[in-house]
């Protein structure tokens, strides 16, 4: 990997690859729509000299095109708001892809468990069955789709699946990132689904170590790969571990079917989390086999530090 362009480079997913780039010594551009969220994810990485900001449009392929300087590798991890994953994702992805394609590069797409629909086997591998059954599963199977599709044939694509994640990045992208922030800030907080059944999470720093290490392999590409968390954990122990971190005891409040219906009234983001919740009451864990057979061991750091961490991140912020 010579040089590194990353699309949406201060969200969730790409500040975190961004900064796993950066530290490695990697050329990289971070590629986004704010110059102000892209300047300040720059000073927070210690402005290096390896780092370039471009600003654009990622649904304009030639926004991409003009800002990728000499780039061999692009890693897709722009999104689209929840409500609008319908209508928006498979046009964000076309655009990302046609530019990969004009530039004729290796390019990692991030996404999530939704295609897998429910689980048929305890840890899901990346032969289960797609089988989604909710309109947003529908949506990002016909994205995987799209992005193998055979038209593609100067662009080398990889698909990165990662569970619900959080870490100092995740911001409002991930149902536990709200969550963490409020009690970081010593505020009431929700917490989405029932607070007992353990779940999986992966600590974004880990997540994009894995995703960076996959990139390099020139087998891993035309391929699904799981990017697993370090194990399960209820909603209760978890909102223990923030709190003690925090130094807070502000009530969290689970929200399941009703409150989100309610707070969706204004908010049409919480209204489309209703037809997800079946992940917080059967939740689907991914399988590691192909991972470390192929790559090694996974980053795993523990709940308890992962979660601490992200406090004390955040609490400095």
């Amino acid at each position: 990997m010579k040089k590194a362009i990353v699309i949406g480079a201060t969200g969730g997913t790409g500040a975190a690859i961004t900064e796993e780039l950066v530290n490695r010594g990697i050329p990289t551009i971070a590629f986004g729509r704010s110059r102000q969220k892209l300047m300040q994810l720059a000073e927070e990485l210690g402005l290096p000299d390896h780092l370039q900001i471009a600003v654009g449009n990622a649904f304009q392929p030639e926004d991409i095109v003009a800002a990728a300087q000499e780039a061999d590798m692009m890693f897709h991890c722009a999104n689209v708001p929840y409500h609008e994953m319908e209508s928006r994702l498979i046009p964000l992805g076309e655009s990302v892809m046609q530019a990969a394609e004009l530039l004729g590069l290796k390019i990692v797409v991030i996404d999530g468990i939704y295609p897998y629909g429910r689980a048929q086997m305890k840890e899901v591998t990346e032969e289960h069955p797609k089988q989604p059954h909710t309109r947003k599963g529908k949506t990002r199977l016909a994205y995987e789709q799209m992005l193998f599709a055979n038209k593609w044939t100067k662009a080398q694509v990889m698909i990165v699946r990662l569970p619900d994640y959080y870490g100092p990045t995740a911001n409002q992208a991930s149902y536990l990132g709200s969550t963490l922030e409020a009690i970081a800030k010593g505020k009431m907080a929700f917490f989405i689904g029932n607070m007992k059944t353990p779940r999986e999470y992966i600590y974004l720093p880990d997540a994009a170590v894995m995703v960076v290490e996959l990139a390099g392999k020139d087998h891993a590409y035309g391929q699904n790969w799981n990017i697993p968390g370090s194990g399960t954990i209820s909603g209760k122990e978890l909102v223990r571990i923030a709190q003690k971190a925090a130094g807070t005891s502000k009530p969290v409040m689970a929200l399941g079917r009703i409150g989100l219906s309610l707070i969706g009234l204004g908010e049409p983001v919480m209204r489309e989390i209703v037809e997800m919740l079946y992940l917080t009451r059967d939740p689907l864990v991914l399988s590691k086999t192909k991972y470390e057979r192929s790559i090694g061991p996974i980053e795993a750091t523990s709940f308890e530090d992962g979660i601490t961490r992200t406090i004390q991140e955040l609490q400095k912020r």
